[in-house]
C-alpha cells in the first residue's frame, strides 16, 4: 500500500504566540511547517528546538517576499496543503490620532500581507486541493474603541476569505477565517491591566481567556481533511464574546 505524502502547511507569524502554537499542533499531527516571521533572531531560535520545519525570515507585507516564501517551502518539502495567513500587528489609538502612516502598517501586514500570501500560494494550493485559514479577530466582527485601522483590517480579511471561498473553491481550495477572541498570550498578559483582566472574564460567557493551544486546535483542523466540506465560513474562537450583548454580567444567575 503507497504511503500517503506528509503533508505541509506554511504559518505566518510563528515565531510567537499562536503562530508557534500552531506550529506545534501541525507537528504533533505529522505535518511539516515552513515557519514564517520578520522577527529572524526570535524565529531561528525557536525552530532550532523543532523538527519537521523550515524556517523562513521574510516580510508578508513586502511583495517581492512572498513568492521566495511559497518557491523555498517547495524546495525544501515538495508540497503545500495548508496556508495560515497568522502574521498581524496591533495598533490602537483614537481615530483622531491615527494617522495615514499608522493606518497603512496595519493594513500592509494584515490585510496586504494576507492577500498576497494567498495569491502566491494559491498556483500549489491547487496541486494538493489544499486550505486557506486567515486569522481575523473578534474586533473584525464587533467594533471596539481605539480599534479603527486594527478592526478595520480584520473586517476586511473576513470578507476576503468569503471571496477567496467563492472563487478558489472550484480548484478544490478551501478558505475559512478564525476570529480569536481575547487569548492568554505572553503580549497580552503583559498590556492587559488587571481592571482589563477582569473586565473581559465578566463579558465572557466562559469566564477566561482563551488559551494559545485551543487557537491552534481550530486552526489545524479546518486545515484538514476533517473541515473538508467546510469552506466560506467564519469561525469565532473567543469564549462566547461574540454572543454577547444583550444582558448585563451583574444579572447573571
Amino acid at each position: 500500500m503507497p504511503k500517503t505524502p506528509q503533508k505541509t502547511a506554511i504559518v505566518t507569524g510563528a515565531a510567537r504566540g499562536i503562530g508557534l502554537a500552531t506550529t506545534d499542533a501541525f507537528l504533533a499531527d505529522g505535518w511539516n511547517v515552513a515557519m514564517v516571521d520578520w522577527d529572524k533572531d526570535e524565529l531561528l531560535s525557536v525552530a532550532a528546538a523543532r523538527q519537521g520545519i523550515s524556517a523562513i525570515p521574510r516580510d508578508i507585507s513586502n511583495p517581492q517576499d512572498t513568492g521566495p516564501i511559497i518557491s523555498e517551502t517547495l524546495a525544501k518539502f515538495g508540497r503545500i496543503d495548508a496556508l495560515v495567513n497568522n502574521a498581524g500587528i496591533a495598533d490602537f489609538g483614537p481615530i483622531e490620532e491615527t494617522d495615514f502612516a499608522r493606518w497603512r502598517q496595519v493594513m500592509s501586514v494584515n490585510l496586504d500581507g494576507t492577500f498576497l500570501m494567498s495569491q502566491a500560494a494559491t498556483p500549489a494550493l491547487k496541486e494538493t486541493k489544499g486550505a486557506i485559514v486567515n486569522i481575523a479577530s473578534i474586533s473584525g466582527l464587533r467594533a471596539s474603541t481605539l480599534r479603527v485601522a486594527y478592526g478595520t483590517s480584520k473586517a476586511a480579511i473576513i470578507a476576503l476569505t468569503q471571496q477567496q471561498a467563492v472563487e478558489l473553491g472550484e480548484y478544490g481550495i478551501r478558505a475559512n477565517s478564525i476570529c480569536p477572541g481575547p487569548v492568554r498570550t505572553k503580549l497580552a498578559m503583559a498590556v492587559h491591566t488587571p481592571d482589563i483582566i477582569a473586565a473581559y472574564h465578566d463579558a465572557l460567557p466562559l469566564n477566561r481567556y482563551g488559551t494559545e493551544e485551543e487557537l491552534a486546535n481550530a486552526i489545524v483542523f479546518l486545515c484538514s481533511d476533517k473541515a473538508s466540506y467546510i469552506t466560506g465560513q467564519n469561525l469565532a474562537v473567543d469564549g462566547g464574546f461574540a454572543a454577547t450583548g444583550i444582558g448585563l454580567p451583574a444579572l447573571r444567575t
